[in-house]
Formats: structure tokens, sequence, C-alpha cells
């Protein structure tokens, strides 16, 4: 997902901001995220996991209990977060 004229600045502000919040913990497991994008129609938050995330088999409950749970507590306007293929 690109950004595109669509997407809110505030929101995908505030994605940026917390995904940076969370990256210290990731990073200290050998591990680290990237935004890739906010689709603000849908609230779906697209992020790639990197490093040692990456094909970790604890990726997905990261993804889904630490980092959707996380957004969606600070961005009520997140619906779901997804790993980017």
């Amino acid at each position: 997902m690109s950004q595109d004229a669509t997407n809110s600045p505030a929101m995908t502000d505030q994605v940026r901001e917390v995904i940076e919040g969370i990256r210290p913990m990731l990073q200290a497991d050998g591990g680290d995220i990237e935004l890739v994008g906010v689709d603000e129609a849908t609230g779906v938050v697209t992020v790639r996991l990197q490093g040692a995330c990456k094909g970790c088999p604890g990726a997905a409950m990261t993804l889904k209990m630490g980092v959707e749970r996380h957004l969606k507590q600070k961005v009520p306007a997140v619906t779901e977060v997804v790993a980017a293929q």
C-alpha cells in the first residue's frame, strides 16, 4: 500500500508515532518493524516485520496481540494490522 491523497496525514502520523514507540521492544529481540501504509478508508495498517521478527514462529502473535492491540488503543480508527507480502 502506498500513501496517497486519501490518507489522512494525522492518522498516518499517529500510527507512525505509535510504531516508533513499539520499535525499541522489537529491536531488543533482534527484530524491527516498518510502516508500509495506512488505508484510512478501512483502518487497515500494513507493516513489515524485519530482522529476527521476519519468519519468527511468534511473528503472527506479535503482530496481532502486540502491534495491533497497541495501535487500536492509541489510534481508534485502526481496525486491523496486516503484514506486507
